[in-house]
């Protein structure tokens, strides 16, 4: 166990100083204890984890800023935080993987697979977006062996669970399923709880390429019209928020009117449930609940850092979750690649967490070496918007890198990779002539040549 692990192993903070501090109301989530003023174990381990004074982050949690997910049951937890501080100081970016047993391919193995690789590479969160049978065992198996977050959809969930057909379910069965994962112990939960009526007719009046793609926001939605009913998550919000509470869950406000093209972005679907999700921000705050926003999406480089300061004014600067951006639609078999460059521009330009997108988007449920590789691609964009940010730290192991890639320092190499196993692989694949090199340019090697003769010695570059 690391020492981030073991932070968040330890109990909570004492429950009486707290209450003392709070008028004799017993605080139970990250932003009740912040709020009266007690830096938790779990803000501790994000502190050391980034770097940062405990206290900072003990204020930016009182304030909305930050998000520790960190269910009360969720032993295995290494708590991480995600947002930035009160003076604008991100912390690093962080990165999510969705895996979960489908209808179509209900092989638990291979979710078990999936899970192994990205807890290998080093996943800060796995959302559980099982949606077929009894979902229950498997959820609560993965909340047990898991130091990173974990996230799921209820809603996904609710027919399998309830045994019920959609038109079937009531609002109370729907907070019969919230209650269930909270109880498991999922760190977050995706409610699309801004979809509203109001939402819907601004949906249905101007028009879409490709409607409404969000799985949870498409059900909700049919059952909307099924029923003539207003939306159960937004009707009864306050009761789902009282059981995120009572269990520390943290609510990540789904977009289910995000664009699922380029050209649905930044319409008037999308920034109306927006406008809506605002207000439910300050809601859940109020009721000590910790926020995430999810964002789009499909949309185009242009419009990517103006999405993001738009959430963040709308949205009092909640943390903001973000699927890609894709940035074109015509990349299938290669969507990794496109949801990595426009997660890369919307966490530099504020985004928070990305949700990363694997090879077989838009075509199959991924596997494993698909797990591996939009896993990869989006660190890399996570990564690559921290140096841009100014995260502190951030920058520091690409200097290690550099540093070793100078001394041809192969093992050291391959341990700062992100992915080592695959770059010892790839370089081993192809054994040098010359010692020390590798076969792309031998010994030709430009820093083999410079180090030799810094060193003083013979460089021989004669023709074979």
């Amino acid at each position: 166990m690391t020492d981030r692990q073991s932070a968040g192993a330890v109990a909570a903070p004492d429950v009486a100083r707290a209450c003392a501090s709070s008028g004799d109301v017993r605080p139970i989530t990250q932003i009740d204890f912040a709020r009266a003023g007690i830096v938790t174990p779990q803000m501790a381990a994000v502190a050391a984890a980034e770097g940062r004074e405990p206290e900072a982050i003990r204020a930016a949690v009182a304030a909305g800023r930050i998000a520790i997910p960190a269910n009360i049951h969720h032993a295995s937890l290494a708590p991480a935080g995600v947002g930035s501080t009160l003076e604008g100081v991100p912390l690093s970016t962080k990165v999510n993987v969705n895996l979960g047993i489908s209808g179509d391919l209900a092989d638990e193995a291979l979710e078990w697979e999936k899970v192994d690789v990205a807890l290998e590479l080093g996943a800060d969160a796995i959302m559980d977006l099982s949606n077929s049978g009894k979902t229950r065992a498997f959820r609560r198996a993965l909340v047990e062996k898991s130091p990173a977050m974990i996230g799921t959809v209820p809603m996904y969930d609710a027919i399998g669970y309830l045994e019920k057909a959609l038109i079937a379910i009531t609002p109370e069965d729907f907070l019969e399923v919230v209650r269930a994962h909270a109880e498991d112990g999922v760190d977050f939960v995706t409610i699309h709880a801004g979809m509203n009526r109001r939402v819907i007719e601004s949906f249905k009046e101007t028009g879409r390429l490709t409607n409404i793609v969000s799985r949870g926001g498409s059900l909700i939605f049919a059952w909307m019209e099924a029923t003539g009913r207003e939306n159960p998550f937004y009707e009864y919000y306050d009761e789902v928020l009282a059981i995120l509470h009572e269990h520390d869950v943290c609510i990540s406000i789904g977009d289910a009117m995000r664009p699922g093209s380029g050209y649905d972005a930044t319409d008037a679907g999308q920034i109306a449930e927006l406008i809506e999700i605002g207000k439910l921000t300050r809601r859940a705050w109020d009721a000590g609940v910790q926020v995430m926003v999810e964002g789009p999406g499909h949309m185009a480089l242009d419009e990517i850092a103006a999405n993001m300061k738009l959430e963040k004014r709308l949205c009092h600067q909640a943390p903001f979750y973000v699927l890609g951006p894709l940035v074109t639609d015509i990349a299938p078999g290669y969507d990794h690649i496109t949801a990595a460059i426009g997660g890369a521009i919307a966490a530099s330009s504020g985004a928070d967490f990305l949700c990363y997108v694997t090879p077989a988007e838009h075509l199959r449920l991924p596997d494993a070496n698909d797990v591996r590789e939009g896993l990869v691609a989006t660190k890399i964009a996570a990564h690559a918007a921290d140096i841009a940010k100014g995260v502190p730290g951030a920058r520091d192991r690409d200097n290690r890198m550099s540093d070793a890639r100078r001394r041809v320092a192969w093992d050291e190499m391959f341990e700062l990779s992100l992915d080592p196993a695959r770059a010892r692989a790839v370089f081993e694949s192809a054994p040098p002539s010359t010692e020390g090199t590798c076969t792309m340019c031998g010994k030709m090697c430009a820093m083999k040549t410079v180090n030799d003769i810094m060193d003083g010695l013979v460089v021989d570059l004669d023709a074979e």
